[in-house]
């Protein structure tokens, strides 16, 4: 068995593109597991959905920009509260709100925003070996969080995923790839397919491979035309154009800090 595991697309259909034709050139797999994160920030998210929809076997769940877009009240910060008390995090907020919004708009007249509402926090998967997986899109049991953190303490890794009643813990929501052990647990992020932290801004994915012998976790990278999804924010005056195309643009390094 085969599984393609891929998260924060963030309505970026080139890069989404990318990955499946590069899981179809590795031989194919016989489920998608998609760890949420689908359509928020960028350019193209009804075209990302129907991709999605058309997927064999595909199982997905949400992440916590999904949840941002079909409530249409929460949202990452900064908060009215924090640009209150510090003016300079205005810009931001009104990037946020108008990026989310236009995301939200753009779903606005489809059964997509309900479709997402509907979408599970987790999926779980015992393998031949015994292997119990857990496949979530921050943390167990929701979809923000630390999670699965490049760079934290092996402390933090074990305190993320202890008591989840799982072997393998798969996540995203942090954009970048971690394959490591804590306590009994091997966690893994699978990075993303979009927004991207420099130096390598190729998108990232992971194949799952099992048979009654044991199981195999590969990471793989994926090189996609930047420069066409930053042309068609410009286009489309998108009011998240520049948080988008910072990390397009190779303009962000990763903070050890959660990722919106």
């Amino acid at each position: 068995m085969r599984v393609a595991l891929f998260s924060d697309i963030h309505g970026n259909d080139v890069a989404l593109d990318a990955v499946l034709d590069d899981i179809e050139r590795s031989g194919g797999v016989d489920e998608h597991w998609i760890l949420g994160d689908l359509v928020a920030l960028g350019p193209e998210p009804l075209r990302v959905l129907e991709t999605l929809a058309g997927l064999p076997a595909a199982r997905v769940i949400r992440g916590n920009t999904d949840r941002y877009v079909f409530t249409g009240v929460d949202r990452p910060p900064p908060s009215m509260e924090d640009a209150a008390r510090d003016p300079a995090r205005l810009p931001a907020l009104v990037e946020c709100a108008g990026s989310f919004a236009w995301t939200q708009g753009a779903l606005s007249r489809t059964p997509w925003l309900a479709w997402l509402e509907a979408l599970p926090l987790e999926i779980r998967k015992t393998l031949p070996d015994g292997t119990r997986v857990l496949a979530v899109h921050a943390a167990p049991g929701r979809d923000d969080g630390l999670g699965i953190l490049a760079g934290a303490s092996h402390e933090d890794l074990l305190q993320a995923v202890e008591g989840c009643e799982a072997d393998l813990v798969l996540a995203g929501h942090h954009h970048m790839p971690v394959d490591e052990r804590a306590g009994d647990f091997h966690v893994v992020n699978l990075g993303s397919v979009s927004n991207p932290y420099a130096p390598d801004l190729r998108a990232s994915y992971v194949l799952l491979e099992w048979d009654d012998d044991g199981h195999r976790v590969e990471h793989r990278r994926v090189d996609y035309d930047h420069q066409s999804v930053i042309d068609r924010m410009r286009d489309l005056r998108h009011p998240g154009a520049n948080y988008v195309i910072s990390h397009l643009a190779g303009e962000r390094s990763f903070p050890l800090a959660p990722a919106r």
